[in-house]
């Protein structure tokens, strides 16, 4: 039985090592997969993950490429390990060679869900060829015959999920409401694949043609309302950089708590007796006074409140550019047409 007190990812490692060492999962049998203990756990894959690493760590388990994660032996006090015995049928390189380039897990939308399956589980860190061709059931080698390399497989992953955005055929009248509709499909996409934020550059922007989509879509909305086409760009590498930069905590946040096995709200309430030690001192009297009542942090909120003031913003700039150039041209008018 697992301790109730444990981080998840523990009291799902030890609920594994109670089914190894009870004989429920002999020397050899594949354990539960990554995809699998979020399913039957309900814990997010990089939870999952940590437990798995846990048992690795204990060497309890052992990966083996093509099939997965198998119990090694059993666990220390409880007798010799037993050692694996070499998976039935053909070595999967070989297998792979006979099916040559037809292999249907081979297809490119199929590596590409697969490798997004892994990021989106376990962050760009846990992405590998060698792991995409696990979790296909292929030899790694036999990626390189559709993708050249880890570079570019995520390249396609991020042309993939910008592809998942979808903008409406009959869009909003005013320039403000298609870019909130715009900053949002965006805030959304980068919720399914929290990997995705850090991977995007601003400095060195990735050719990434259903990203396009999105700038067509901003630009669009912004073109004919007397904008040079500096500002315009600007507007939008800014638009997109404001959702993309608050998105980047995702991952981190996610990353933490499978490190920590706390969350956000878990975690403040082991540094609040740190925090008040300094703030008792006298030296932040406003920040002391604010923090005394209670203040609900909401990666969602800080997204509304910060999108919404990006957007009075842009106004002064899109609306009253307009509206310093309406009045020249009546200024410049003759008086018997004004």
């Amino acid at each position: 039985m697992s301790d109730v007190n444990l981080p998840p990812y523990a009291q799902i490692a030890a609920e594994l090592r109670d089914q190894i060492e009870k004989g429920t999962l002999a020397p050899g049998d594949r354990v539960p997969s990554t995809r699998e203990i979020t399913q039957r756990w309900g814990v997010a894959m990089a939870t999952a993950t940590k437990a798995l690493t846990a048992l690795r760590q204990q060497g309890i388990v052992r990966p083996i490429p093509g099939v997965g994660t198998v119990v090694g032996g059993r666990p220390p006090g409880h007798g010799r390990p037993v050692a694996l015995a070499p998976p039935a049928g053909p070595s999967a390189p070989a297998a792979a060679r006979r099916r040559g380039t037809s292999d249907p897990r081979l297809a490119p939308d199929r590596i590409v869900t697969a490798a997004m399956a892994v990021a989106d589980a376990e962050g760009l860190a846990g992405l590998s060829m060698r792991r995409v061709a696990t979790e296909l059931g292929v030899a790694t080698m036999s990626l390189y015959r559709h993708v050249a390399g880890k570079d570019e497989l995520l390249l396609k992953m991020m042309d993939s999920a910008f592809g998942e955005c979808r903008f409406p055929s009959h869009p909003p009248d005013g320039w403000r409401d298609r870019l909130e509709l715009a900053a949002r499909t965006l805030w959304a996409m980068f919720h399914r694949h929290p990997w995705l934020a850090p991977a995007l550059s601003v400095t060195r922007p990735q050719p990434i043609a259903r990203g396009l989509a999105c700038a067509e879509w901003v630009l669009t909305a912004l073109d004919g309302r007397g904008l040079d086409p500096s500002t315009m760009l600007t507007i939008h590498i800014t638009l997109v950089n404001y959702v993309r930069g608050t998105a980047v905590n995702l991952e981190l946040e996610a990353d933490a708590e499978a490190a920590s096995g706390l969350n956000s709200e878990q975690w403040m309430d082991t540094q609040e007796s740190a925090m008040r030690s300094i703030v008792e001192a006298g030296r932040f009297p406003v920040f002391e006074r604010l923090t005394a009542t209670d203040y609900d942090f909401s990666l969602e909120n800080l997204f509304e409140f910060g999108l919404q003031r990006l957007l009075d913003g842009l106004a002064a700039v899109i609306d009253g550019r307009r509206g310093r150039r309406n009045g020249a041209a009546r200024r410049e008018r003759p008086a018997d047409q004004l």
